[in-house]
């Protein structure tokens, strides 16, 4: 591996990805960078996930090739957020849709725990074990899967109201206007009104505080958003395989030539 590594060199990335993997229990993160047009990862550190532990890479990095960095893509930590403006002033921030997306099924989530509370009786039986069901794509439901979704929905009407608020913002993704896109958020947001449906509200609420760095997807060409959380699937199974790799320093390897190519 560390062949691997000076065969590929040190790139000089004009795009990064920016995520943390939890190396162990107890909330012990590293971060990883990854330069997304060579679709591999350039940096594996740091002791947790504030803004002083990116800090560390593109302190690393150099001012010179930090200069050259355009855009940053990472989910709507605010420690990163902070450590990205200070380095890479100039450098777009995009918060991927992946991120957006999650935050949005974990809000639809949030509406189906306060229905099971609210709920008693057998009331509570259509709503009981039916997360994988209710956050799942439609078309990944086998026959099955899509009845229990069609019974819930037409048992619960504010879990059908905040499901169908969460399919329709989907077309979010299509406009290639920010002011079409803009469009449809607010109506999408006025739509929530009288629901109370209080997750979906902080919801709404979050992509306006962030509005600049998601909008910013709608732009964006030719990225591969999705490599980031490909990369840390690929490095969930390399430790599930391993039972926990305790040596860092040879995980730390793995990391960065897992997408590398063989010697």
């Amino acid at each position: 591996m560390q062949d691997q590594m000076k065969t590929a060199g040190h790139p000089a990335p004009t795009k990064l990805g920016v995520d943390e993997i939890s190396v162990q229990k107890g909330h012990h993160y590293r971060v990883v960078v990854s330069d997304l047009e060579r679709r591999r990862a350039i940096w594996f550190g740091g002791k947790g996930r504030s803004k002083a532990d990116l800090d560390l890479f593109f302190l690393e990095n150099g001012k010179k090739r930090n200069g050259k960095i355009e855009l940053v893509a990472m989910d709507m930590s605010q420690a990163f957020q902070n450590s990205a403006k200070e380095h890479v002033p100039d450098a777009t921030l995009l918060f991927d849709k992946f991120h957006v997306m999650q935050k949005l099924c974990d809000a639809l989530d949030e509406v189906r725990k306060k229905e099971y509370q609210r709920l008693t009786g057998n009331a509570r039986t259509f709503v009981k074990g039916q997360k994988y069901v209710l956050l799942s794509n439609r078309e990944n439901l086998d026959r099955k899967g899509r009845a229990s979704l069609a019974l819930l929905l037409k048992a619960n009407k504010r879990l059908q109201t905040a499901y169908l608020l969460k399919e329709s913002f989907d077309q979010f993704w299509t406009y290639l206007s920010a002011t079409w896109a803009r469009k449809f958020f607010d109506n999408w947001k006025d739509s929530l009104k009288w629901q109370r449906l209080k997750p979906l509200e902080e919801f709404a609420a979050m992509v306006d505080r962030h509005w600049d760095g998601i909008v910013a997807h709608l732009s964006i060409e030719g990225i591969p958003l999705g490599f980031v959380e490909g990369l840390n699937n690929k490095i969930r199974v390399f430790q599930r395989r391993a039972y926990g790799l305790r040596d860092e320093e040879y995980l730390r390897l793995k990391v960065l030539t897992c997408m590398l190519p063989k010697l």
